[in-house]
Order: structure tokens, then sequence, then C-alpha cells
């Protein structure tokens, strides 16, 4: 298929995309029960506010020049059944504990997007699962299909986009009113405490870092007279991959006194490796929309290829509008991130560049008792890729403005290493995730411990 230039693109709608190249959808085998889903989600109420997305988007132009810093982290697929107030409110727990970290050891605004509230869709590199001898269609998270390895529970079910639906608004509904209750509150850091992190080697740090920022606070109202105002609350938003475009499209729609259309089921979609053809399905999507908007790049991505999608996505240069998440890996970070960052650098551009050390550095180890091995990734190797990163945009003269994570507030055991020291024969204690591993809630926060403290030493990158 030919497809114009950026500057010949055709007009643009919510559902212009289906008249491109598409990859990663699922087969639905009713197309009419799925236009009928799709219709109802198009009339239910928005999840975000354009005024929320807007407010995003400029914190996200202050992260490209060095202003702010971005922190993004969350599971890597949410499952309707973790939508419980415990597991919700340990995501939000350590997210604000990794963003304590990060304002106190790198001296700046940190913006607080969470994985979830959406995330409920995964790429898959097959089409088929093979399980003794029987084939069936691959698990592509709750939004689509079941994990249970039955015809029934395989085939794809449009209703799961308004379950779907329903359990964002119900995350979302409870985070705000969390931190409109004063879950955030900056006077209590204490409060978000988990119980077993008191056994950390690093809990001693953290309470250091605790009580002095309550110790700046109060002296900062000893000064002013009065409670510094909004300390009480912090900004809160959410993110996910903008994979299943039936999805996308029924929340996506014009606002009152703002022009072009925004995707209101979250306020920063982004799109994966596997979805960012320049000529493809998501990159059309994404280019019609008014939020800003995420790309992640990986070893299969050429500097060519990488200038294109810019071109598509951002065609005005807007401050804030578009983020590069490079994925690589230890081993490939050095060979393949310098020429993006030439590219994009010559070009003229000002992106935000946020690295996710996660996704490059998966890995599949023997453990007794699972024939298949069990896939996980080590803190060495995810600490050893932000480290990289950080040398490697110094040198560039680029900004490295943001860390993407998959993590949870759990006690979980899915990553190996850290101050715990979690071994290969550990993983299978207590491994929850259904498809990637994440860091556990001690490893979520030593690492952006070790961030804030490379930041701090090695000030503006």
């Amino acid at each position: 298929m030919t497809v114009s230039r950026p500057n010949e693109c055709p007009p643009w709608s919510p559902s212009s995309w289906q008249a491109y190249p598409t990859t990663q959808q699922p087969p639905y085998p009713d197309p009419a029960a799925l236009e009928a889903v799709v219709g109802e989600l198009s009339r239910l109420p928005p999840l975000v506010t354009s005024w929320e997305v807007e407010s995003l988007k400029r914190q996200l132009a202050e992260a490209a020049q060095g202003e702010r810093f971005l922190l993004q982290g969350g599971d890597c697929a949410e499952s309707f059944a973790a939508c419980e107030s415990s597991a919700i409110a340990a995501k939000l727990k350590i997210l604000l504990q990794m963003s304590l970290a990060l304002v106190h050891g790198a001296r700046r605004r940190v913006i607080r997007v969470g994985r979830f509230a959406g995330q409920y869709a995964k790429p898959r590199s097959s089409e088929l699962e093979a399980r003794d001898g029987v084939a069936l269609p691959s698990y592509r998270g709750d939004i689509v299909n079941r994990p249970g390895f039955t015809v029934r529970e395989r085939t794809p079910d449009p209703q799961l986009m308004l379950r779907g639906y329903e359990r964002a608004a119900l995350t979302l509904n409870f985070i705000r009113a969390l931190i409109d209750g004063g879950f955030a509150d900056l006077h209590h850091p204490e409060y978000w405490d988990l119980d077993w992190v008191r056994h950390s080697p690093l809990a001693t740090e953290y309470q250091r870092m605790v009580e002095s920022i309550g110790e700046s606070l109060r002296f900062m109202e000893t000064l002013a007279g009065q409670q510094v105002g909004h300390i009480n609350r912090v900004d809160f938003f959410t993110s996910h991959e903008a994979l299943l475009l039936p999805y996308e499209q029924a929340q996506t729609r014009q606002v009152p006194h703002r022009t072009g259309w925004y995707n209101l089921s979250t306020h920063f979609p982004w799109v994966g490796v596997r979805t960012a053809q320049p000529d493809g399905a998501h990159i059309e999507y994404l280019r019609g929309i008014a939020n800003p908007v995420g790309v992640k790049v990986g070893p299969s991505t050429s500097p060519g290829a990488l200038l294109e999608i810019a071109d598509r996505l951002d065609p005005q240069r807007e401050p804030g509008r578009l983020t590069l998440i490079h994925r690589f890996g230890a081993h490939n970070i050095a060979r393949c991130l310098p020429p993006l960052l030439v590219a994009v650098r010559d070009a003229g551009r000002r992106c935000l560049w946020v690295c996710d050390p996660m996704h490059g550095n998966t890995e599949t180890v023997a453990v007794a008792g699972v024939p298949e091995g069990v896939k996980t990734r080590k803190f060495s190797h995810i600490l050893a890729e932000l480290e990289q990163a950080f040398e490697i945009h110094r040198i560039a003269g680029t900004y490295l403005g943001g860390v993407h994570f998959e993590l949870t507030g759990e006690n979980v055991t899915e990553c190996t290493g850290g101050a715990r020291g979690i071994a290969d024969a550990d993983l299978t204690r207590a491994y929850r995730s259904q498809v990637d591993p994440r860091l556990n809630y001690e490893q979520a926060l030593e690492m952006a411990l070790l961030i804030a403290r490379r930041m701090r030493e090695g000030g503006r990158t």
C-alpha cells in the first residue's frame, strides 16, 4: 500500500487507521459484535479530561528542557483481577516514594505517570500458542481474551473492552479519591511506607530522606507563617500502550472550547516497537490526536525510520508532543543509541528522551521444576543500561529526561538481584506476572535511590 508523505497526509479521523496496514490486532470472529461494543464505548463518559492532557503536555515540554524528570511505571499488563484497593494503593505508594527519592536527589520536579487504568493489552510475538499438540490464539491481555488455555477463553471477545473500561474507571476513581484525601501529603511521607520495606538494607537511607524533606517543609512554613499551598496533593497521570485500536478509537472525541481530537481513555498513549511502522495503522491513529504521545525505540529502529515517525507524529514540532522511549538492553545500548541521538539532534528536534531499561534485558533462565524456564530480568543489567544511558546522553549533548519501569508495589520475586540478592531459585516463590517480570517494591525503590544518587553526583546530564 502506498501512503502519502507527512506533508501530504490525507484527512484524519478516529477510524482512518482502518485503511492502513495493521499489526497485533486480534481477529474478532463477529464484526457486528465488535462494532456494537465500539459504539457503546464511544457514548460512555471519558476517563480523563482534555485539560489534564494539556497539563501533562506542558510538563513534558519542561522535562525536555531539563526542568523536570519523568517517572513512568506500573504493571507490564494489568489484570482485571488486580483491580482491588490494596493493589492499586500499593502501586500508587511505590511511584510516590520513587518520585520522592528523585525529587530529593535530583533537585527537580518529577512528573508521575502510571502504567495503569488501561494497560490491559499486550503485543505477542506469535499469533498462536501451542501446548501438547494443541494450538490456540495467544493470550493478548484481559481486554482481548483470557489466559486459560481453552477455545472459549482464547477467542477474542469484544465485550472485554467494556470490562476494561469499567475497571479503568474504578482504578482512576480510587486513585483520585486517595490523592484528594491526602494520601500523597508531603507533610506525612511516612504514611506511604509499606511494612516489609523496614527490613530493606536501604530503609535507613530512605528514612533519612523522609526526615530531611519534613524538616525542609517545616522550615519553609515557619518562614512563611503558614502551610505551603498545594503540598498536600500531587499531580498523577495515566498511560498505556495504544495497542488495541478499536478501544482507542471509541474513546477518541472532540471537546468544547478546544480544537482537535483527544484520546480520553488516557493522558499519555504510546506505541511499541512492534507497531511503530511509519506507514502503519498505529502511527496513523496517533498522528491525529492532541495528546502527548510516546514511541518505543529499539535495536531495529533506524535513524531514517525514527525521523519519519517524528515527522508524522509531530510535524509542527510542538513542545511536549513527542517522547522517545529507548529500550535496547545493557549489551546493545552503546551501539544502538548514539546514531539515533545524533539524527534527532541534527534534525533540530527537541524531544523528551526516556530510558526503558526493562524490555531489552528480558531473559529466560533454567529453574528446577520448570521445564520451559522462567522469564526474568537482572537488576544489575537494568541498572547498567540506565548508567550507560545517562553517559551516552551526556556525551551527545542531549538530556535523559525520564525513566520507564515495569514494577509493582507487591513483594514479588520476578527480577533477580538487588539489595536482597534474589536468585534464580527464588523466582518461583512469588512469581505473579502473567506476562513480563516486574521490579518488586524494594527493588523499585532501590533503583530510584540509585538514579537520584547518580543525578546528584553527575549534575545535569
